[in-house]
Parts: C-alpha cells; structure tokens; sequence
C-alpha cells in the first residue's frame, strides 16, 4: 500500500500523463497505488460493493478497533433543523469546566443523498476515536432515495448558499455551548457536496474563531489564491483521479494555491478510483483506498485537534 510523505506548505484528465508529470516535475500532489477500476457513478446500490470485512451486510463501515460505548442523540442546532450528535459514552454534555474533560469536535457533512443512515454510521466510526460528531443536515429532514432527487436538493442548498452558510456557522455555534467540547478544537469534514461545503465553511467562518482544520472527500474546489487566503487553519483533501467531476487540474490548482497562502495541506490522489470510492453503497466503491484514505483522515485529525 501506497505510504505518504505529510507535507508542510512551500511554497477528468489522462491520468497516467499527469502521474508522470507530476511525479517528475511537480513533487506536489500524492497518488495511491490503484487497487481497484471503479467508474464515475455517485448511484447507491442495493447491496455493499465489496465482501470486505470492514463492511458489514447492509453496508455499513467498521472501521474504528475502537470498543467505547457511544451516546447518540438528535439535536435542534439551527432553525427547526435537527443534526445527529454522537460522543463517547463516558464524556457527558454536562461535565465540568477541566478542560481535560472536553474533546475535540467535527462537523460532519453529507453527501448530496442527504443525512442518511451512512453519514450517521460515519459520524459512529469518528466519534470511537475520541471526537464529538455532529452531522448536520442542509435538507432540512429530506433524505434523497434517487439521482434526481438528490440532484434537485443539492441545487437548492446550493442556489442558497447563504442559508448553507448560515446552518454550517450555527453548527459551530451549537458545538461551542457544550461543555464537553473543546471549542477551540472544531473541525469541518464532508464527502462530495458535503466537501464542497466544508471548504466553504472554512472560506466563510469568523475570522476571530476559525476552524481548527477543513477535510474534504472530493468537494468542489475553490482554485483562488486570493479566495483561498481566507482559510486559518490546515487542509486535508482527498481525490480520485479519475474523478471527471473533480479533475486532478483543478486539484492541482487549488494545491497551489493552499502554498501560495503558506496554508498547510495534505493532498492525496487515487489513482484509478472514481468520484465517490468512500461510498461503500455506491457502485464507485474502492475499499482499499478508502482505507488507507480514513487513516490518513485520523492522522490529521489527531495532528490538529489532539496533539496541540
């Protein structure tokens, strides 16, 4: 399996041409070594895409070795618009101001399906690492059960980015009320609409609270240096490269750009899987990758949230 080198900030497409191009000229973005040929598709299938033993009949992920006991609620964060929040057992909402006792908080985004079953189960997996977890919901309670559906949600959220906007910040500020948060320790994570939101957020926080780090699963990109130059804290980007929705160009660019404003990144590219491989209901699926794709995840995570 491929290994990476973490890099601190210095400074669809033929796929096979740009690894040579950005292997011998760039040094920049990190590829995988592909395990599996998967296509472009964001469709949910009816079963897992793989007997993987991480994932289990109704395709769920068990990606955690992690056995601590979790505390799940449903919670009215902004509006009438309720988010599930999921934390270790052990670490009440009401535990008392030592800030030993507060954990490390994410914002969890979803895909453009919606606060689905899998988002929830995601949000599980993280929270078993240590973190308090709320996925938010942007739909407003609606979850998409089709391609069109879900395509008529996302460009909703979308056309009103500014409400998008204002539930994300509402997220920050219903995580900061906790007592059990450390409120200086909150990360953004999304997959696919829910990467292109993350940043987004990122891009459109308080100035004077910003996030303590941006994870985005191949999200629109923003490839502004001066646009980007709003971004406080470190960025994790994970893509596939053979992603036609999100070509590696445009990640390259927007790599570049993260140097160019001395924001420290880690971009990654997988070779020969899809938009969507972290998807194990979707017919992109690629199991290795996203492994290797999820440890890379905590590795930053704990980098930027626990270890400073």
């Amino acid at each position: 399996m491929y290994k990476s080198k973490i890099k601190k900030p210095t400074k669809g497409c033929e796929i096979l041409f740009l690894l040579i191009i950005s292997v011998g000229l760039f040094g920049g973005i990190n590829y995988a070594n592909a395990q599996a040929t998967t296509n472009q598709s964001d469709t949910q299938s009816n079963s897992p895409s793989s007997s993987s033993d991480f994932v289990s009949s109704n395709g769920t992920l068990n990606l955690s070795n992690s056995t601590f006991p979790l505390q799940r609620e449903n919670v009215n964060y902004y509006d009438n618009v309720s988010g599930y929040l999921v934390f270790p057992e052990n670490n009440s909402t009401t535990v008392n101001s030592d800030s030993e006792a507060k954990l490390p908080a994410v914002i969890m985004i979803h895909e453009w399906w919606g606060l689905n079953d899998n988002i929830k189960n995601m949000a599980d997996e993280l929270a078993k690492e240590g973190y308090i977890v709320l996925a938010v919901d942007l739909y407003k309670g609606q979850v998409a059960t089709s391609p069109d559906q879900a395509m008529n949600l996302v460009n909703s959220a979308r056309e009103n980015q500014n409400e998008s906007l204002s539930n994300l910040n509402a997220a920050i500020d219903y995580l900061k009320t906790l007592d059990n948060v450390n409120a200086s320790k909150i990360a953004a994570f999304g997959w696919c609409f829910g990467g292109g939101q993350s940043l987004q957020l990122a891009l459109n926080t308080n100035p004077d609270s910003p996030l303590a780090a941006t994870i985005l699963y191949y999200g629109n990109l923003v490839t502004d240096q001066e646009q980007l130059s709003k971004i406080k804290s470190p960025v994790l980007g994970i893509f596939g490269g053979q992603d036609q929705s999100i070509p590696t160009t445009d990640v390259q660019k927007f790599e570049d750009a993260l140097n160019a404003n001395n924001i420290t990144n880690e971009i990654y590219v997988y070779e020969g899987v899809g938009h969507a491989f972290a998807n194990p209901t979707g017919e992109s699926f690629a199991p290795d990758e996203l492994k290797d794709a999820w440890q890379k995840t905590l590795e930053f995570l704990n980098k930027n949230l626990k270890d400073n």
